[in-house]
């Protein structure tokens, strides 16, 4: 697999902070977030997943403890969140595929996936990738396969809350309204676009939203 020299924003926004990431999130209480995004998902048996910016692997293993009739791979362009997603499927006894990559230059073929799942990680690109990525997952699921997103949300016109600004800068939120991520979902070929729930964390002060999309025939056969 080819390795791209490319910076990246790590999960918990320094290498330093990385091993304190896991337990802050799930005080937070991202772990039941990312619970009724799967539940969300409808998998199947003999489904293909593709969790992109995996980070630690929480999703990636959830995914697969809960469903192990599914395959799942995680991507993430952080060896360090990657070698931690590692040890955590080895400790769960769950056979997932960690590979090191970016979600704008997607590894894998066309209509390689049922479903792909992006947690708490969108907000980490930048404004001009986010549009590729999203063409990159349209491009590698399969006819009716879908995207399930789960990230924070900002106003129209700024992110608020004082714990949202130490986390995350304000310009990495600003984009992240809910109508600009429909807006980008539909304009990168993602059918029947859609917000389907909200949430908070931490008492309030960390919004976030479920949405979906999918990929139809019609933009197979365009």
């Amino acid at each position: 697999m080819r390795q791209v020299q490319r910076t990246y924003l790590p999960a918990a926004g320094r290498d330093c902070a990385l091993p304190f990431y896991d337990p802050l999130v799930k005080l937070l209480g991202a772990d039941a977030a990312r619970r009724t995004l799967l539940n969300q998902a409808n998998l199947r048996p003999g489904d293909r997943v593709l969790d992109i910016g995996c980070g630690t692997g929480t999703l990636a293993a959830l995914i697969k403890c809960v469903h192990p009739e599914v395959s799942v791979v995680g991507l993430d362009p952080d060896p360090k969140a990657l070698a931690r997603a590692r040890k955590k499927a080895a400790r769960a006894a769950a056979s997932i595929q960690f590979d090191q990559g970016f979600s704008d230059e997607l590894p894998y073929s066309d209509v390689s996936f049922d479903r792909v799942f992006s947690s708490f990680m969108f907000h980490h690109i930048h404004a001009d990738e986010r549009g590729k990525t999203l063409r990159e997952v349209q491009r590698v699921l399969v006819p009716g396969g879908s995207l399930h997103l789960l990230d924070f949300e900002s106003s129209e016109g700024e992110a608020r809350g004082v714990l949202a600004r130490w986390l995350h800068s304000i310009h990495r939120l600003k984009d992240n309204s809910e109508g600009k991520i429909l807006a980008i979902m539909k304009t990168a070929g993602l059918a029947n676009a859609k917000k389907v729930g909200s949430g908070a964390l931490f008492l309030g002060h960390l919004r976030f939203g479920y949405y979906s999309g999918s990929r139809d025939d019609a933009i197979v056969n365009s």
